[in-house]
């Protein structure tokens, strides 16, 4: 569970900065609502005079400005609630879009150890549903609790005028009205909420009986994905109904309460018209009002209970976008070399690639677990490094921490002799290429997703790169070739298809720093052939850093590292370290034999 920072006011000091960006449509909205409901306490006195005048008095005088009067203020009010409806729509999505852009840049500032932290379906709910619900708060609910609320007070202030007594006898009633509202709207949010779980864990049993059909069959897990489809559903049809039964109360309480105060109202009010206190037109008035009464309280208690609650919603948007980067260059370093969306890239100085761990400690900002510990290690220019070890020995610690994605606990990462730190981030990463093992694409055409890598690049400079790296193979089979489309996250693509143009994209920039992380872990052989050609051939002339997982494909490394608990307990080129016969010569027989094992496997 994630803490949220407390805001005090119901988190308006959150929501008022951004009503301040659009404070012109802010005015022109409740200037709407203030009016439209006038427009709507009106009505009810073209009622009163109609029936005192026309039909009491008999007579038609005056009819003629009465019908314009009240065709004006129709028309009037048609013109107000249009306006309302366009203005209020137009702040939501102003609201919405101020937010999600506010917190998506600020996403993109935040250090890797916040999504190491919380993952893609929590990140996911503050930037669409919270801002979603922040949004309607801000437009439609404040709208509605504007109009509505206005409209109270109106026609409390003309029952007192026209028939203070009538108009107490009403305002005796809105307190007992009040209070079962917000009792039936507590329960019904509340279960509400609890429906909005349930469903929630019932469209997880149906991706997962869906997604994972394949191995719930294997395994013969029918029946206790059944059984748990049973349990959950059963649970939200339970709350389900049991809301229902408070939406019928809530009703029945409203009608209950309505056709009181008519009641009273023709009770008290038809005696003082008999006795000739009160004129009929006004008693048909206050029936009016009697009734719209209650729907204006029961409008206000829903709105203040959903401000009650979008209270959460505020907190965790507010508690992303307080969240603070782990990684951050000093006032110093951003005053010469600039910021991520404001580079100087005229003080840059040009990288060459020496890299080195000077008494480097690090443990992650989420834990007291220590991977690395006085850790040293010096990579020359032009140099390939390759990383082994078993899973959580360090390995990609060591290039996180060369792509500056941490800073070390202690110690320090010197790029070209100087600490990273006194250099921009932007700077650095300028000049870094990284792959990873399960490559990212982009929606969109290849040639959108290699421009990626160098907006400014030629389309001979983006051929090149790919002929480099046997990408283009890949694209020539393509129906449209570079303006083929690659899908959601590559998904059109082979894994081993996506390597390949990341290699590509990868290079455009021509990075003097090249980080691969197990780029070969998941494809086959053939395309393994074919990836280590290009990894052959984007290496040259570049520093780098492989992280790898099969041990064959980096025999040719300037040096190898064998990490194990965050120490480097061998290095060598493949063939010292296969003569020590030590841990990197058990870890490549062990893997060596399981290679050997499955082709043979393969050709059964």
């Amino acid at each position: 569970m994630k803490e949220h920072n407390r805001l005090p006011f119901f988190g308006l000091g959150f929501v008022v900065p951004y009503w301040k960006q659009y404070r012109g449509l802010a005015v022109a909205m409740v200037l709407c609502g203030l009016l439209g409901s006038v427009t709507d306490a009106m009505f009810p006195l073209f009622q009163r005079y109609a029936v005192n005048h026309f039909v009491g008095g008999k007579t038609l005088d005056t009819m003629g400005i009465f019908f314009a009067a009240y065709l004006v203020t129709l028309l009037l009010r048609a013109l107000l609630n249009g306006s309302s409806a366009y203005l209020t729509n137009k702040m939501e999505v102003s609201l919405d879009f101020s937010i999600r852009r506010d917190v998506f840049a600020h996403l993109q500032e935040l250090s890797l150890s916040y999504y190491n932290q919380n993952g893609v379906g929590y990140i996911h709910a503050r930037v669409i549903s919270d801002v979603d619900r922040i949004g309607g708060l801000c437009s439609w609910m404040l709208m509605n609790l504007i109009w509505e609320g206005s409209y109270l007070l109106y026609i409390i202030v003309i029952m007192l005028t026209i028939c203070p007594p009538l108009g107490a006898l009403l305002l005796l009633l809105m307190p007992i009205e009040a209070v079962f509202c917000f009792y039936f709207q507590h329960r019904l949010t509340r279960l509400g909420r609890q429906v909005r779980e349930a469903n929630s864990k019932v469209t997880a049993d149906y991706n997962e009986g869906i997604t994972g059909a394949r191995t719930i069959k294997t395994l013969v897990a029918e029946g206790e994905m059944e059984r748990r489809f049973d349990a959950d559903a059963g649970e939200m049809y339970r709350t389900s109904v049991h809301m229902g039964r408070y939406r019928g109360g809530l009703r029945a309480v409203i009608d209950l309460t309505a056709n009181l105060g008519l009641a009273l109202i023709l009770w008290r009010g038809g005696g003082m018209a008999l006795n000739g206190v009160l004129a009929i037109g006004t008693l048909s008035a206050f029936t009016v009002y009697a009734i719209n009464m209650t729907g204006s309280v029961q409008e206000v208690a829903e709105v203040l209970e959903s401000l009650i609650n979008a209270q959460v919603n505020i907190e965790r948007v507010h508690t992303l976008l307080s969240q603070q980067p782990d990684v951050v260059d000093t006032p110093e370093v951003i005053a010469r070399y600039g910021t991520s969306l404001q580079p100087k890239r005229e003080n840059w100085e040009p990288l060459c690639g020496d890299v080195e761990f000077r008494d480097v400690t690090f443990h992650y900002p989420d834990g007291e677990e220590i991977i690395l510990s006085h850790f040293d290690l010096k990579v020359p220019q032009g140099a390939s490094v390759a990383i082994v070890g078993e899973t959580g020995a360090g390995k990609s610690t060591l290039v996180n921490l060369v792509c500056r994605f941490f800073e070390p606990t202690e110690g320090a990462v010197l790029i070209d002799g100087r600490d990273a730190r006194e250099r921009s981030q932007l700077w650095l990463h300028s000049s870094i290429g990284y792959v990873l093992q399960t490559p990212h694409l982009f929606s969109g055409t290849v040639l959108e997703n290699l421009r990626y890598g160098n907006p400014e690049a030629t389309m001979e400079e983006i051929e090149l790169a790919c002929r480099r790296v046997c990408a283009d193979q890949v694209i020539a089979r393509m129906e449209h070739g570079y303006d083929s489309q690659v899908g959601e996250g590559g998904e059109m693509l082979s894994t081993g298809e996506k390597q390949l143009l990341s290699f590509a994209r990868a290079i455009l920039s021509d990075p003097r720093i090249l980080i691969l992380d197990e780029a070969t872990s998941s494809v086959d052989t053939l395309t393994e052939q074919i990836i280590q050609q290009a990894i052959s051939e984007v290496t040259r002339g570049r520093t780098s850093f492989i992280i790898a997982h099969r041990l064959s494909t980096i025999r040719g490394a300037d040096t190898i590292l064998m990490v194990k608990d965050g120490q480097i307990v061998e290095r060598g080129r493949h063939s010292e370290l296969m003569k020590r016969r030590g841990a990197y010569f058990r870890l490549y027989m062990r893997q060596f034999e399981r290679e050997t094992a499955d082709r043979l496997l393969d050709k059964e």
